[in-house]
């Protein structure tokens, strides 16, 4: 299955944000990578160079590689609404996202190992499709066998508060979520510019 599976800190560095979550090795060189990294002149960036760098930055965060990306902003451009909003909330409505923002991982990609291990169950049917696109009212749940690892467990009862959204209701007793609605641009909280993504694919 493929995904992304190079160095996480250096491409942080190279986008200038901690993209994948908390890193004590991006916070101590938050330069770019490279030989020169501190002291390189850099060239003021072209519009598409801007706008490239846009959206790889939203592809690693998501963790989708460029066919899968390209075919959800078609999706979005297909559907009602400002075409930018829309794309992110088909990106958090993927299966992988949510069991991260649910809590049940610690990050994106461990999440995806658990729908791809064959841990998550959505509406009562065992998913192991990490691009599964999830509706308002569906239901993920840890499925039952699965329900005492230890990363499961340890990811739950963390002190992360950090990890609740007003899109998605989480029973931690139960180990099971609740997809309400698409989320609202404000909700989202990564720091992307959707509006360079658009003007991208416009060309």
């Amino acid at each position: 299955m493929a995904r992304y599976t190079g160095p996480k800190t250096k491409k942080a560095r190279s986008f200038g944000e901690a993209i994948y979550g908390f890193d004590k090795y991006f916070e101590r060189r938050k330069f770019p990578p490279g030989q020169h990294g501190q002291t390189r002149k850099r060239k003021q960036r072209s519009d598409y160079a801007v706008q490239l760098m846009e959206k790889q930055k939203a592809k690693y965060t998501y963790g989708v590689l460029e066919r899968q990306f390209r075919k959800t902003f078609e999706r979005a451009t297909s559907k009602k609404g400002v075409t930018g909003e829309v794309l992110l909330q088909l990106l958090e409505a993927r299966l992988d996202n949510v069991v991260f923002r649910l809590g049940i991982a610690p990050t994106r990609d461990a999440a995806r190992q658990l729908v791809t291990h064959k841990h998550i169950v959505v509406n009562g049917v065992l998913t192991n499709i990490p691009s599964f696109s999830l509706r308002p009212g569906d239901m993920v749940s840890v499925r039952g066998k699965s329900q005492g690892l230890v990363a499961i467990q340890g990811s739950v009862h963390s002190k992360n508060d950090n990890r609740r959204f007003g899109w998605l209701e989480f029973n931690p007793d139960k180990l099971e979520g609740k997809f309400l609605e698409y989320p609202s641009r404000d909700q989202i909280p990564e720091k992307l510019n959707e509006q360079l993504i658009v003007e991208l694919y416009s060309k």
